[in-house]
């Protein structure tokens, strides 16, 4: 695998992951309401999904994903359903981007790293966008005459880094504006908002087409 290789990959992976997406709308939204250190439980859980999926991938099971019609719309579904249950949270009042009792970050002990952790996973894990990105993206990059664990590694350790400090930077901007965002009037309409988003992103799943074969 060559630094010119490298380079290019990294570079596709890069526009791949800054475009928004469920992650990135996770990440906005626990920066907002718990802060940047928080975030680091969901952004992690977030890499880990991907590396689950990009072994999967790797492992020849994305190829399954891609060539059988159920086994996609099953992952598919499920994907959906998750996003689905994200934005009803927001839009019925369950779950908030910011505390409207308080200027301040929610307080991180008032949800647990377990759970911030769990939340970012799930995202990945039932996302059938990464395997399908992986399985497309890998064979351009992978020298098959060569041992393919270095080369999965260094695919798979790329991607996770950019992805966990887009994540965290995205953070970062909104632990900024949260005093904005903590305002009651304000704080409704943005949970508003992410719950929408976060059900068109589920709907726009749910259209998703396995690609033909």
């Amino acid at each position: 695998m060559t630094i010119e290789t490298i380079l290019s990959y990294t570079a596709v992976a890069w526009l791949a992951i800054i475009s928004p997406g469920p992650a990135i709308l996770l990440a906005l939204r626990n920066g907002a309401a718990f802060g940047v250190r928080a975030t680091l439980w969901s952004s992690l859980g977030n890499i880990t999904g991907i590396l689950m999926l990009s072994a999967t991938a790797m492992l020849g099971l994305g190829v399954l994903l891609m060539s059988s019609a159920l086994l996609f719309g099953a992952v598919k579904t499920l994907g959906a359903l998750y996003l689905f249950y994200v934005g009803l949270r927001h839009l019925l009042g369950r779950s908030s981007v910011v505390s409207p009792r308080s200027e301040h970050a929610a307080d991180v002990a008032s949800f647990s790293p377990g759970q911030l952790y769990r939340e970012g996973f799930l995202l990945a894990a039932t996302n059938p966008k990464p395997i399908l990105f992986f399985t497309a993206l890998f064979p351009q990059f992978v020298n098959a005459s060569a041992p393919l664990l270095p080369q999965f590694f260094v695919l798979t350790g790329i991607f996770m880094a950019l992805s966990f400090s887009t994540l965290l930077a995205y953070a970062s901007v909104a632990g900024r504006a949260r005093a904005l965002l903590a305002k009651p009037n304000f704080a409704k309409w943005v949970n508003r908002v992410v719950g929408s988003v976060f059900i068109s992103f589920g709907a726009a799943l749910l259209a998703l087409r396995r690609p033909a074969a």
